[in-house]
């Protein structure tokens, strides 16, 4: 026999295309065997597939995945919690009508109990949808009316059905998360786990209408459309980020307790997230147990600790929190406390005990035997302090800028030192607690020349393979030429609309209206095509516009929070640089300050605002951020002149404790607003936007530009910086009991809180301090404008 024509017939022998065959009904009689990878069912857009998904040692579900997935992701399973063994076990559509999963050839494991439908045929659709369907178009069951923790485009979520998140990243049984109506007809997430349930999304402690949600519907339904628009009954609704019907989509409630839709990337074979329900991860409920904290690590993501005094309970599984290393049975004055600042600790509460002092607190929980400690936070309405004692201490987490502390009770002869803590350990909050259901089963006497053959086949198909692949990327590698529109700079890692410039263009109408300009571009109102009100920024492709483009496109994708700009898509066509954002109704703070929309109140609240989104630039956001530009021209304000940072160009993206070691090959910013830093060529750090923001705030409170001309007692115009002037009157030769009214800007005319402006003031000066190491950090910020003012002086 000639040779080549034997590698060709073994290579053949050992292509999956010669076993596979596409199966798209499966009729009545008929069987998928779990032994035979070929018995799968394909949708006939070939987009989803149907069959038995391995998901342990020996161990399969019926499953439906894309096909087209390389790791084959799943979008439903019939059996998750009872898993059948690899060998004799089969789906059997019978006879009688009723469709079965059977284990090993004689448990029933799963049934659509569908006895006495007659004349049907099971299907899978190009939707996804598995279907078991009559000659007359009678649909008996489907897969859709069952969801496990994934909706399709089309498919329901109704009151009678739900999703459940999995155990964990590589175990498929049902999970503690799940994604429902509740019983007002709104669509919640719940932590439902061995011996607690609570709600953590929406925010359960803000009423309905706050969240944006009605329970006055009795439908309850939510639908996911191609498009990636997203509507509930509820009045929630949301939008992917690549907003599109040509892109394959799905809406999973994750192992880790949040809702995410995922979009997938043709070219790269992958999932990408554009859209998800909680950006803050710590505030899942259930993460890491009783008695321990959540914290988010930018290097490591989600991280579990022990509290103080307290040890790990079961070291092969986090969800078991933590024990206590002491009695805690002490009452009265044998009952001391630890103070751990920014951490919170939600629910399980005794009560709720108004405008405390924080020894009044301390009695109250020292008297209370079930108090474990208690929460100590100022109203966000009232601006005093709360107590809460607390019966459990469960969903903890940290973040510098919560403005609470907790107080942890402890005996008074086993209290910590002060500033001491016990010796953390870290625990994996991945969920990662694979349980595997073993199957073994004898293997028969194999033939040893079958073996030989089968195993030579093999070898020369990978050999072949790998040969293919290599020539694959030598040519790949000689073709592709460097992008215009790429060489030199990093795609954005995050998916936006990419428009195109005839888009943007006809949006704008021409580019007629304009309504912002500066160094970096020009900013002009636009109607999408989806009929939303945009903000289009031309860029200048000079001074390293350019890379100012890249960098606000990658930065900006990576943040969520109300106080920043929102950035729904960019254009890159040849010369053509533009970003689209949200709109902004009463455009910059620059413009309103110009103008007498803004009175005391709008301008505090204008400095928390801007103050928080900053804050969580610097803290607490999935990247730590430098703005590196922040003036009133960059904060916008909206329909409710509520502030949103802007304009991300200048900005620095840094790994966690890279501050201090921070590099920036040129000074960046706005003559006026610049930290003394930049000249004195010294480190930079977030230390540079509080500098700023003091200014802005400055700003804000005397309607005067960062460098003013003011106008002496002769009668002559002098030029002064505004910190200069504002010092002098505050602290100098010249100060006298109405020094604010001098300072303030006229246009509020006499009507403000004297309070509120003076703490506007003294946060500011403190912010401009020359030594960056005296300026507070924006969390601090945040906490020093919500305390009350009388805490100041």
């Amino acid at each position: 026999m000639d040779v080549s024509f034997l590698l060709l017939f073994l290579t053949f022998l050992s292509s999956p295309s010669v076993s596979s065959s596409t199966i798209q009904t499966l009729s009545q009689g008929s069987s998928l065997s779990v032994e035979r990878p070929e018995d799968v069912l394909v949708s006939p857009n070939s987009l989803f597939s149907a069959g038995f998904y391995l998901v342990g040692d020996n161990s399969y579900c019926l499953a439906i995945w894309f096909t087209k997935s390389i790791n084959r992701t799943v979008v439903w399973m019939a059996n998750r919690d009872q898993p059948v063994n690899g060998r004799r076990s089969e789906l059997s559509l019978l006879r009688n009508g009723n469709l079965i999963l059977t284990d090993a050839g004689w448990l029933t494991v799963w049934s659509t109990s569908t006895v006495g439908a007659s004349m049907v045929q099971l299907k899978l659709n190009d939707d996804g949808n598995l279907e078991l369907i009559g000659s007359e178009g009678v649909v008996y069951w489907h897969s859709f009316d069952s969801p496990t923790d994934t909706l399709l485009p089309h498919q329901p979520l109704t009151r009678n059905t739900r999703l459940v998140s999995r155990r964990s990243h590589t175990n498929i049984s049902s999970g503690f998360y799940q994604l429902f109506f509740d019983n007002d007809n709104l669509l919640r997430l719940r932590y439902d786990g061995p011996d607690v349930s609570s709600f953590y999304w929406p925010d359960p402690w803000r009423l309905d209408w706050e969240t944006g949600r009605s329970p006055f519907n009795n439908s309850r339904i939510a639908l996911l459309d191609p498009s990636g628009s997203f509507i509930s009954t509820d009045d929630f609704t949301f939008q992917s980020s690549d907003l599109g019907a040509s892109v394959q989509r799905r809406l999973t409630l994750d192992f880790d307790g949040n809702v995410r839709l995922y979009s997938f990337e043709e070219g790269k074979d992958d999932w990408v997230v554009t859209w998800q329900a909680i950006s803050q991860p710590c505030k899942i409920h259930g993460i890491c147990g009783p008695n321990s904290l959540c914290s988010y690590l930018h290097d490591s993501g989600r991280r579990c600790s022990c509290l103080p005094g307290y040890e790990m309970k079961n070291s092969n599984d986090w969800t078991d929190g933590c024990i206590p290393k002491f009695n805690l049975s002490c009452q009265g004055d044998k009952a001391g406390f630890v103070h751990l600042p920014h951490v919170e600790f939600y629910g399980y509460d005794i009560g709720f005990f108004r405008n405390q002092t924080l020894d009044s607190c301390k009695m109250l929980c020292s008297q209370k035997r079930n108090c474990k400690g208690f929460q100590y936070r100022i109203g966000e309405s009232d601006g005093v302090y709360h107590c809460y004692p607390k019966t459990l201490l469960l969903n903890g987490y940290t973040s510098p800028p919560f403005i609470g502390h907790i107080y942890l009770k402890f005996p008074k002869a086993d209290l910590l030192p002060h500033g001491k803590s016990a010796k953390e350990f870290l625990l994996d909050c991945s969920g990662e607690i694979p349980q595997p259901l073993a199957r073994t089963y004898p293997r028969s006497r194999e033939n040893g020349v079958l073996t030989f053959m089968l195993w030579f086949a093999c070898a020369v198909g990978g050999v072949e393979m790998i040969c293919i692949l290599l020539v694959w990327c030598f040519l790949r590698k000689i073709h592709q030429e460097p992008s215009a529109d790429t060489q030199g700079y990093g795609l954005p890692v995050t998916q936006f609309i990419k428009f195109t410039y005839a888009e943007l263009k006809k949006a704008t109408q021409g580019f007629s209206e304009e309504i912002g300009r500066g160094g970096g571009g020009t900013v002009y109102k636009g109607l999408l095509s989806d009929h939303r009100e945009a903000a289009i920024k031309q860029l200048n492709l000079t001074n390293q516009g350019e890379a100012e483009f890249w960098a606000e496109v990658s930065t900006i994708g990576r943040l969520n929070h109300m106080n920043l700009i929102e950035l729904w898509g960019y254009c890159a066509e040849g010369k053509h640089r533009l970003l689209v954002y949200e709109y902004m109704d009463h455009g910059s703070l620059a413009q309103n300050l110009t103008s007498n929309t803004l009175d005391w109140k709008k301008r505090f609240e204008i400095a928390v605002g801007t103050a928080k989104g900053l804050a969580y630039l610097h803290e607490e956001c999935l990247e730590w951020v430098l703005h590196c530009d922040v003036k009133p021209q960059n904060i916008l304000l909206d329909s409710n002149y509520q502030p949103k940072v802007s304009d991300f160009g200048l900005s620095k993206l840094l790994n966690r404790g890279g501050f201090n070691n921070s590099s920036f090959s040129r000074i960046r910013g706005t003559r006026g607003y610049m930290a003394p830093e930049w000249v004195l060529n010294l480190p930079i750090t977030s230390k540079v936007d509080v500098y700023s923001y003091g200014i802005v705030v400055l700003e804000m409170v005397t309607g005067k530009s960062a460098a003013m001309d003011i106008n002496t007692a002769e009668g002559r115009g002098e030029h002064k910086s505004l910190v200069a002037w504002v010092k002098r009157k505050m602290n100098g030769e010249t100060r006298t009991a109405s020094w604010m009214e001098e300072i303030l800007d006229p246009k509020m005319e006499g009507k403000y809180d004297t309070g509120k402006m003076e703490i506007l003031v003294a946060v500011a000066l403190q912010c401009l301090q020359e030594d960056k190491d005296q300026r507070p950090t924006m969390g601090q910020v945040v906490e020093m404008l919500l305390r009350h003012e009388n805490d100041y002086y």
